[in-house]
């Protein structure tokens, strides 16, 4: 395969209601079937009109901004200082909702086209129909990247080719079936298209030559199809956040055993993870061995029938009204960190006899 990445130049600035397919069209006489555009997303943004006027300067344009941008988010993923990483109604998680204040009058920033997609094979559809070109379009725009620094382009919306080369299924070279591999091609191309456009070089829209052999005869599924769903995502909020999320469960813990038994070095974590910050004296037992847990479990009102596990709690002595309370505080400290390796578990009276002051059922 060989690849030429060709800038687009002349296009000059694009303003609500331009004609994008006549600008590129005219601007790049030289295309055709089979290539690639990488737009970058500002222009479809001022060409479809999505810019809000802001002030200049000062605290009025800060505060404009943050309003711009509540509208803009669907959730906020992390927050550091003055930078917000948020999701769009998109489903793009990306810093101020990919709002953007460069290349445009001080007075007005530019927001993400309402639907990437949607724009991009509109433009697809005009250049086939009003000059006979069949090409693939990209709209891009700069994100960041977890744990690197440093900017890339990547894909917003797409049409004419498929966002996912997807590798499942094929045999290496040493016999090994590929498991897990779809590549996102279509960001791909849009990081390559960047290394041309440039940022302060007036050149919105690159082309990509020798990727495709042909065009796909639908639109294919867009850049849609690259947004990772919630319920999958490992990394859906920042460490604070996140932090902060699981601070507000545990002030909620609600009381239930698990229908599968405790594992028991979890169970030895959750124990260990408060040691250092119980009350002297206090002290949590596992109870593990199967017949001493059924004497105990037989005498313990209320004992639920899916409980598999059993923890007594033991209170320092001799105790006072002020111990009492700080070893409820000791036995919910316990029942977080048993909640965070993921074992339930439920608060009740301590086996009649023993001496535990409380037990916990897993």
């Amino acid at each position: 395969m060989r690849l030429e990445i060709l800038p687009v130049p002349g296009i000059g600035d694009v303003t609500e209601g331009d004609d994008l397919a006549a600008l590129i069209a005219t601007a790049a006489p030289w295309l055709r079937d089979g290539d690639v555009l990488v737009v970058t997303s500002k222009i479809v943004s001022k060409a479809e009109g999505r810019l809000v006027d802001v002030p200049a300067d000062g605290p009025e344009r800060l505060a404009a901004r943050d309003e711009v941008l509540a509208t803009e988010t669907a959730r906020v993923v992390a927050t550091r200082g003055a930078t917000r990483i948020v999701q769009t109604h998109h489903g793009f998680v990306m810093a101020s909702a990919g709002i953007d204040a460069s290349n445009v009058g001080k007075t007005r920033l530019v927001l993400l086209p309402t639907d990437p997609d949607a724009s991009a094979r509109a433009l697809r559809a005009a250049l086939r129909e009003r000059y006979e070109l069949d090409v693939a379009v990209i709209i891009s725009d700069t994100m960041g990247r977890p744990w690197r620094n440093g900017l890339t382009d990547v894909a917003l919306g797409v049409a004419g080719m498929s966002a996912l080369r997807d590798h499942r299924g094929e045999i290496d070279p040493y016999g090994n079936e590929l498991q897990l591999t779809q590549m996102a091609v279509v960001d791909e191309l849009a990081g390559a298209g960047e290394l041309i456009k440039g940022k302060c070089d007036q050149v919105p829209v690159a082309v990509v030559r020798g990727y495709l052999a042909a065009t796909r005869t639908d639109d294919g599924g867009g850049a849609a199809t690259l947004i990772r769903d919630a319920a999958m995502d490992l990394f859906s909020l920042g460490t604070a956040e996140a932090k902060a999320a699981g601070l507000r469960e545990a002030a909620t813990l609600t009381d239930g055993p698990g229908a599968t038994p405790a594992d028991p070095a979890a169970v030895a974590r959750a124990i260990a993870a408060v040691a250092e910050v119980v009350a002297p004296g206090t002290a949590f037992t596992h109870v593990t061995d199967d017949e001493v847990r059924a004497g105990l479990v037989a005498s313990v009102p209320g004992w639920p029938e899916q409980a598999t596990g059993l923890l007594l709690g033991a209170a320092p002595t001799p105790i006072d009204r002020a111990d009492l309370v700080r070893f409820g505080t000791d036995v919910q400290r316990l029942r977080t960190a048993l909640a965070a390796e993921g074992v339930p578990s439920a608060l009740l009276p301590p086996p009649a006899g023993s001496t535990a002051s409380a037990c916990l059922a897993l």
